[in-house]
């Protein structure tokens, strides 16, 4: 029962069996916690996790079992209590506390509860935010261009100046891409005006005014579930059976072999090979006269099963891609937002020029893209819908830049992100026959495999039934996305139940 063929674990089916819950579950720190245990940075957040029913639990089962009767609900794993969820930990409506090392799929900045988010909704001032949501490509409130000042672009990557605010990471992608064919179709025309028959053709899909230019993506990719980002998006087929898509340009992404060190010349010509594809697709696609006008790309792979490729490959990529006059847009929904040590992963490349446009979204609490002076749209309406966003999350964002720096909560990802992947490789080495010799991380932005997409499946059900959440992605991975206020401590927490886990696991 692999993830990779189902839209997600069904938890009912994988835990009716077990007896695991004949006895109520405690974690108890062992002597590496007890050595390195801390204040948690949020106050009143428990000492570990605790697990009293199966999870799902009876309550959870009768809400999935009540919410199915009017939307599709057999993707949910369980109900949340988000009242008593707090910093680290999430607890479900049957009252199981979890270490959660996947923060609502990433995108969770400070954890549950954090008391300084709580002061922004408290304040007067900024509840008219949040009661009196505008069109905010019409209608923005007073200071909105300071907020966005003070929040997105103090953090905004070498170079750019230019941010739009988006409800979600798809629409930040999506808008990325109509920005990159504007400016490549301005390109084109030289300063030339638009025409009257581009604009009568464009309104029945047809040349001149719909162009036919593409964006390039990488195999095992993903960028979201509008059309036009499933078209670039590769990782599970369950996430673009039955719909169109567009005849786009794909290329494979490196696919290196671990330990790193030990295959730095494979791994250099894995590099080398997936370029090469890069370039042909560029040829073929500009001779055939669907020029590509961009190039998008996620720093690592998350859904696709954290795949990882070189800053030379980046670097390269960059080249490239400006050889043939196209945009790189770097995606950046899941990597971004701090876990990996800095705000953006792409800094960890040392790219030679800016990227042309990030795109954002998960723990910035808003989605968006970041852009150069020269992907400014030259009309209104282009780059528009009714919301633009929400003023009430850069509110929020506003104040967890503050409470980053305030924290040193960039420093604190990869303190703990260390400890997380050595204490990783160093299971690896001793239990071998159950986590693959691939560990992989930034910060806190880690991944390991299990020896089969069975056996994740299994360590995926019993680190709940054992107090953690984790989050699966690709065929056998696990991928760990904790918060920023996750401390080293935590890390031996987790740790230490991945062992008791890996101890106990019965699939060959």
């Amino acid at each position: 029962m692999a993830l990779s063929k189902l839209n997600f674990l069904n938890l009912n089916q994988l835990t009716t069996k077990s007896n695991f819950f004949a006895n109520r579950y405690y974690y108890l720190p062992n002597s590496r916690n007890v050595k390195c245990f801390s204040t948690a940075l949020v106050p009143g957040e428990p000492s570990g996790p605790s697990v009293s029913s199966s999870i799902p639990g009876p309550k959870s089962r009768e809400m999935i079992a009540n919410l199915d009767k009017i939307q599709f609900a057999s993707a949910i794993w369980y109900f949340t209590d988000y009242k008593k969820s707090l910093g680290n930990y999430i607890v479900d409506v049957d009252g199981n506390s979890l270490l959660d090392v996947f923060s609502q799929i990433s995108s969770l900045p400070l954890g549950y509860n954090h008391p300084d988010l709580h002061k922004v909704i408290q304040d007067p001032d900024n509840q008219i935010a949040f009661v009196n949501r505008p069109a905010l490509g019409i209608f923005p409130a007073e200071g909105w261009p300071e907020k966005l000042t003070s929040s997105l672009l103090s953090i905004a990557p070498k170079g750019h100046t230019q941010v739009n605010t988006f409800a979600c990471g798809s629409c930040s992608n999506e808008n990325a891409f109509k920005a990159t064919f504007m400016w490549y179709r301005n390109k084109q025309r030289g300063g030339a005006p638009i025409t009257d028959e581009e604009n009568s053709s464009c309104l029945i899909n047809r040349q001149p005014g719909s162009t036919p230019f593409t964006i390039m993506s990488f195999k095992g990719s993903f960028h979201g579930q509008t059309l036009g980002c499933l078209t670039t998006t590769h990782s599970r087929s369950i996430f673009k059976l039955d719909f169109p898509a567009l005849d786009w340009p794909i290329a494979s992404f490196p696919r290196y072999k671990y330990p790193l060190e030990e295959f730095a010349e494979e791994n250099k010509a894995e590099d080398r090979k997936c370029l090469a594809e890069v370039e042909e697709e560029f040829e073929r696609f500009n001779k055939s006269g669907r020029f590509v006008a961009g190039v998008v790309i996620e720093p690592v792979q998350a859904e696709g099963g954290d795949v990882h490729a070189s800053p030379e490959f980046f670097q390269e990529l960059q080249r490239i891609t400006k050889k043939n006059g196209a945009a790189l847009i770097i995606d950046e929904v899941q990597t971004g937002g701090g876990a990996t040590g800095k705000y953006w992963c792409h800094e960890h490349f040392n790219l030679p020029d800016p990227a042309d446009f990030v795109t954002f979204s998960k723990k910035m609490l808003t989605g968006g893209f970041y852009s150069l002076p020269e992907f400014r749209p030259q009309q209104g309406l282009k780059i528009f819908n009714t919301w633009m966003g929400d003023p009430s999350k850069v509110l929020l964002l506003e104040k967890v830049v503050e409470v980053v720096k305030r924290d040193n909560l960039l420093n604190l990802a990869q303190e703990s992100g260390k400890r997380l992947m050595d204490g990783l490789k160093d299971l690896s080495k001793r239990y071998p026959q159950h986590i693959k010799n691939n560990v992989r991380g930034i910060g806190t932005f880690c991944a390991f495999d299990l020896s089969s997409p069975q056996k994740r499946d299994e360590t995926f059900v019993k680190l709940q039934h054992h107090g953690v959440q984790s989050g699966p992605c690709g065929e056998q991975t696990l991928r760990l996305r904790p918060s920023l206020v996750f401390q080293p401590h935590h890390a031996d927490i987790f740790l230490d139940i991945l062992e008791t886990v890996l101890n106990d696991i019965q699939t060959v």
